[in-house]
């Protein structure tokens, strides 16, 4: 059974078997999370995210999806990249921000990870409610059939820290 844990911080300073990128489709950083663990991570991470471009991935990875790669410098032992989706208040997009969180955890799984750490995916410049962020990640890691032993929601600022602190207390049961 997973164990759901929340921390404060610096999601690139984490010494785990995995740490989750919230990355774009291109695979070839970004801002936010995805720029800040390639920045940490080093010039390994981006060319192991250029050979899927140039092999399996020729078009980046589909929303929902996840995939691994080196953590380069990284305290971690890989990188498990996930896109998630862009909020659209008109469209319900929540199957698909489920999915990047268990398909994370299912490459985890293939990698024999024990420990994970999860940033708050489509939380920030995807525009994703931040409240609703928190439930669907909180909801899906627990839920997930995994071997994935310890799995850490490492959250940026304390707002944030927040949400998932009410989301966890909402799902644990009493």
């Amino acid at each position: 059974m997973v164990h759901v844990t929340l921390q404060q911080g610096d999601i690139t300073l984490i010494e785990a078997d995995a740490i989750v990128n919230a990355a774009n489709s291109a695979l070839l950083g970004g801002g936010g999370v995805d720029g800040a663990i390639h920045a940490a991570g080093g010039p390994e991470i981006l060319a192991a995210c250029r050979r899927l471009r140039a092999t399996s991935l020729p078009r980046g990875l589909p929303t929902g999806e996840a995939v691994a790669t080196t953590a380069g410098r990284l305290a971690a032992r890989h990188v498990i990249h996930v896109v998630g989706p862009v909020y659209d208040p008109a469209e319900d997009r929540s199957a698909l921000l489920r999915s990047a969180y268990t398909r994370a955890l299912r490459v985890a799984d293939e990698l024999g990870a024990t420990s994970v750490a999860f940033p708050a995916v489509s939380a920030g410049v995807y525009g994703w409610p931040l409240d609703d962020a928190a439930r669907l990640a909180v909801t899906s890691v627990l839920a997930a059939d995994t071997g994935v032993t310890d799995a850490r929601f490492v959250l940026f600022d304390d707002r944030v820290y927040r949400a998932f602190s009410a989301a966890l207390a909402a799902a644990s049961p009493r």
